[in-house]
């Protein structure tokens, strides 16, 4: 459930007046048509992670982040006769966690969404976004349909790193709430549509350090678009992705306010099959374990958590592959966040498997601008 923070404030304020699209309960989805940009609302990401090692005998493991956002500046292009001319900023983030030598790499792009800097499809063609690379490096990120899933790439010849994965769903999508409408809160109208591939076949290259491996291995994917996310309150969330060895899949969310207490909570659990079970806040806890301070900023993360869901006998250990996990941004001060390959272990410590977790609003001025 990836954010926009910094700078982007005033890109969302300077929309919140305009007739945006709300999120809305009895949303008629259509796929594979919603997999590309909705038109009409404030913001809207694609977003990826996952595990991946080498085909070699000893593997060498690696997790990644590839997001593109859209952030909207008015809900129709605007009437000039101009190329310059944009409704959107197109934001994008990839990293990659080398976890042997416990580095993670961090890259972003910002543009306007506009014929010469990125833009957007609109379904009539495979591509459902690109955008030029970071200052001094060439080629283009981009994400495609391909049919049963999705092909991305991103690269940064400054960070030394790049990717090109192909992925396809073995299950889903799924819906994250009731129709795919996520609740985020009390306030009126905070809330997305969304809907995930909690499990996705992938396969490509990892160019990192000059040397280029060829990987498989398994992804989580989200899309979100609404207009309306979090209330005044609160300040970010703490969110997990876990595919767990038996076949299952948890995502859950914590909304945090701004005494650091948890605001609302939601779950949903996906059995091997694909079908999803909505827990309720009541029916599952985290607990941290421990804590990192970022030594780029000073803020003090949860690092390590206890998970329990009581009625399906889980209680899981989370620990971070990487304590430095940390995307700070170059473009945007201020905007920072922990976004990092984790590793799921049962109570015992025997291994369980793995995710994604994702924190957000512990760095100072860092509250997501949804």
């Amino acid at each position: 459930m990836p954010f926009l923070a910094g700078a982007l404030v005033f890109l969302t304020l300077l929309g919140a007046a305009l007739d945006w699209k709300p999120a809305r309960p009895d949303y008629a989805w259509s796929f594979p048509q919603d997999h590309w940009a909705r038109t009409g609302y404030r913001t809207e990401w694609w977003y990826f992670t996952g595990h991946l090692q080498t085909r070699e005998e000893t593997p060498r493991r690696f997790g990644y982040q590839f997001t593109f956002f859209r952030v909207g500046l008015q809900p129709a292009s605007p009437p000039l006769d101009s190329a310059w001319t944009a409704r959107d900023v197109i934001m994008g983030h990839a990293a990659v966690t080398d976890l042997a030598n416990k580095r993670h790499l961090f890259t972003e792009i910002l543009y306007r969404a506009t014929p010469l800097l990125g833009q957007f499809g609109d379904g009539s063609s495979s591509l459902i976004a690109w955008s030029r690379p970071p200052a001094g490096s060439s080629g283009r990120w981009s994400l495609h349909w391909n049919g049963k899933g999705f092909d991305l790439a991103a690269s940064d010849e400054g960070r030394d790193f790049s990717f090109r994965l192909t992925t396809r769903g073995t299950k889903g999508p799924v819906f994250q709430g009731p129709n795919g409408y996520s609740i985020k809160g009390g306030d009126e109208g905070a809330a997305s549509q969304y809907y995930s591939f909690t499990r996705m076949a992938t396969g490509g290259r990892v160019t990192i350090g000059g040397e280029e491996h060829a990987v498989e291995g398994v992804s989580w994917m989200d899309k979100e678009f609404g207009s309306n996310q979090l209330g005044a309150r609160q300040v970010g969330w703490d969110w997990f992705s876990l595919q767990l060895e038996d076949g299952r899949d948890l995502m859950l969310y914590l909304l945090r306010d701004r005494r650091n207490q948890v605001d609302f909570a939601n779950g949903t659990l996906i059995s091997k099959e694909g079908r999803t079970r909505y827990l309720g806040p009541e029916e599952w806890s985290v607990r941290a374990t421990g804590a990192w301070a970022s030594p780029h900023n000073g803020a003090r993360y949860p690092a390590g958590w206890r998970l329990r869901v009581p009625g399906e006998g889980l209680e899981l250990m989370v620990t971070p592959e990487v304590p430095d996990s940390e995307n700070v941004s170059r473009l945007l001060p201020g905007l920072a966040y922990w976004e990092g390959p984790v590793r799921v272990e049962t109570a015992s410590g025997g291994p369980i498997g793995q995710g994604y977790v994702e924190l957000t609003g512990y760095a100072e001025r860092s509250r997501p601008a949804l």
